[in-house]
């Protein structure tokens, strides 16, 4: 059984670069055309009921387009009526004949971009409940994390009706036309919890020794090949490493055990994963190497002898090209590179890699997720929008001339896409080269460097679309009233400002963006002024180098500016670092070795320095009178407006630049 759509892939300059993505691959009785795999996300697009919307829809369409021939994986769907499972407000149902036609349209969509489409099963377990007041496991394991219901031991009775539920469950996506079917068992969620030492203390046929705590998988994998019968490729997601050695989780050979059984059980690929929600070691943040984690590939390989897919920390074509080239592993998945661009395989195909908007690792899309929020991408304003026509690039209906004054991640997102639109855009900059505080911010440790990705894609998406760049121009009044644009963009970003205690005009005083530039050098013992991102990362960069690092903040929890799911990482670092926190505190005085801290109830701390570096920042708006009195249409965006994140940047750009 093959797909109707050819694909002449060496006809392209990625099927030449990258031939081993670019080859078929045979999944039980289905050939698919590349290697190439569209890793299921819940979105939370969906209503509250389970039904899918057309934004659901949208979202996968555009996805489907990008793998260009090859797997797009639905978001996975619960299965039990009463909503045990269920891990996201948005996540689709399928407990009912009722959402097949829903279902159908997913199916639809995908097959109408010519990708295979692949149905998984998603049973949340101790992450599930979101509507219920309880969640459900094979043993009653207190949550680590406290955003989870509490859990309740599943019977005997529950466990069989949960696997009858996914059998009629995956009879619903062959009706609504789906090719492959997916069972979850990935971080923490059902099946997982049944796998793992750490959730699964029965004594009964379903616990015990490894064997016995596969036995609901088995006993999962045989119900639902019993409904779907031979010719439906049968996957499953599983971890090759849990993570979870604090607390008692499986062994990395205890999982091959889990992955050896699978394939016994009649699995036709396994995609490997690792990792918990509940683990304390980081996994898919940017402070991880990219290719960290093919050993666990490689290791999957060696113990099974079915096709094996992996996502985690391969964002760029070349690692997992070679690893598939070295036999570390048969197909390249991916979820959030494809959240950032998700036209990210189709542009590695046609030669474009300039052109694809990079995933910066940042977890925006989880954090969201955890609050039953609709996703939102940190770096692609348009992901959760694709059905939204309002947000979409379309002609402007009147070409105008934009002056856009910054060439920041805000500055340079408003000028292609207004020159997208066919606006005649010129961006100015003071400095030599483009992308403003993610210069800096690009040099703190821990894999920031990756940071400077969106500025490589602003470069050339500018470049495409005819804007023009001066650069080491500084504006002036007289410079916009000679220039005589329709529309000034003030994205000038945000200044480092130094504080009003007194000994802030002393030699020792830096700015944070000096210290990351190599411009300032420092002492050995260094308080850093400002707990927001600025001067997190500069005091990493500082500790990491062995010095003795203090952080004052004014705020009550640092790093306000840092997406909820990776601060912990930040703060993690800092602990093994040795970095003092001070919060709710402020610099009261600098003096000769010594800097004078004070919290809020008043009590001055002593601290030795013999550097302070300052990192707050207030936006840069010295402009805006100057542009409001003669006249002309402004917008001010990114930390010109109000000093915050990339993402807002990024956000705040875009929807100005669909708006002239």
């Amino acid at each position: 059984m093959t797909q109707n759509v050819t694909w002449n892939y060496d006809q392209y300059p990625g099927g030449k670069t990258y031939p081993n993505l670019f080859k078929p691959i045979t999944i039980g009785k289905l050939t698919i055309p590349n290697r190439i795999k569209y890793a299921a996300t819940e979105e939370n697009l969906n209503a509250r009921d389970g039904f899918v919307t057309d934004a659901g829809v949208e979202y996968l369409r555009w996805r489907a387009r990008g793998v260009v021939g090859g797997i797009c994986t639905m978001q996975g769907v619960y299965m039990d009526p009463g909503g045990f499972g269920q891990g996201y407000v948005g996540q689709a149902a399928a407990w009912d004949d009722k959402f097949i036609p829903g279902l159908k349209r997913l199916a639809d969509a995908i097959h109408d971009e010519g990708a295979i489409s692949n149905y998984q099963l998603m049973h949340c377990g101790r992450v599930g409940g979101v509507e219920t007041p309880v969640c459900v496991g094979p043993s009653a394991i207190p949550q680590r994390l406290r955003v989870f219901r509490p859990v309740k031991e599943m019977t005997n009775d529950d466990i069989k009706t949960c696997i009858r539920e996914h059998a009629e469950a995956a009879v619903r996506g062959l009706e609504a036309g789906f090719q492959m079917m997916e069972i979850s068992g990935i971080v923490g969620y059902l099946i997982s919890n049944f796998l793992s030492s750490y959730t699964n203390r029965r004594t009964d046929e379903y616990g015990g020794d490894i064997e016995g705590r596969c036995t609901f998988m088995v006993e999962t994998i045989h119900a639902v090949r019993d409904v779907v019968g031979d010719d439906i490729p049968l996957l499953i997601r599983l971890c090759a490493e849990e993570l979870l050695n604090d607390v008692g989780g499986n062994t990395p050979e205890e999982s091959m055990v889990t992955y050896k059984k699978a394939e016994e059980a009649g699995i036709d690929c396994l995609s490997v994963t690792q990792g918990w929600q509940e683990s304390i070691v980081p996994v898919i943040s940017r402070d991880i190497p990219q290719g960290s984690w093919l050993y666990n590939a490689k290791r999957a390989k060696e113990a099974v002898k079915i096709p094996v897919s992996m996502a985690y920390r391969l964002f760029t074509p070349d690692l997992p090209d070679k690893a598939i080239a070295d036999g570390i592993l048969d197909i390249w998945e991916m979820c959030r590179p494809m959240i950032a661009d998700p036209l990210l395989p189709k542009k590695v195909l046609e030669g474009h890699e300039e052109e694809i908007r990079p995933c910066v690792a940042c977890n925006m899309c989880l954090a969201r997720l955890f609050r039953d929020a609709p996703m939102t991408c940190y770096v692609n304003p348009i992901c959760a929008h694709e059905a939204d026509p309002d947000w979409q690039i379309t002609p402007a209906a009147m070409s105008k001339k934009v002056m856009v004054i910054g060439g920041g991640p805000a500055g340079l997102e408003c000028a292609y896409v207004a020159a997208m639109r066919g606006h005649e855009v010129d961006v100015f900059d003071s400095n030599s080269v483009l992308g403003g505080q993610t210069i800096p911010a690009s040099k703190a440790p821990y894999g920031d460097d990756e940071l400077y990705g969106m500025i490589d894609y602003h470069k050339a998406m500018c470049e495409k679309t005819g804007v023009t760049f001066h650069l080491g121009t500084t504006v002036t009044p007289e410079l916009i009233d000679d220039e005589m644009p329709d529309v000034v963009v003030l994205a000038t970003g945000a200044e480092f400002i130094k504080g009003k205690a007194p000994g802030f005009d002393r030699a020792n005083v830096v700015c944070a963006t000096d210290v990351l530039d190599g411009k300032a050098s420092v002492g050995d013992k260094i308080v850093v002024w400002g707990g927001k991102k600025p001067g997190i990362g500069v005091a990493l960069f500082l500790a990491r180098q062995g010095k003795k690092v203090t952080l004052v903040s004014r705020e009550r929890k640092i790093g306000k500016d840092v997406n909820p799911s990776y601060i912990w990482r930040y703060i993690k670092k800092m602990s093994e670092k040795k970095v003092t926190t001070y919060k709710e505190c402020d610099i009261e005085e600098i003096a000769d070795d010594f800097v004078f801290v004070k919290n809020h109830y008043g009590t001055k701390i002593p601290v030795r320095a013999d550097t302070i570096v300052y990192a707050e920042r207030e936006a840069r708006q010295e402009l805006k009178a100057a542009v409001n009195e003669l006249g002309l249409e402004l917008h001010v965006i990114g930390d010109a407006l109000v000093p915050r994140a990339l993402s807002n940047a990024l956000h705040d750009g875009y929807r100005t630049g669909i708006r002239l």
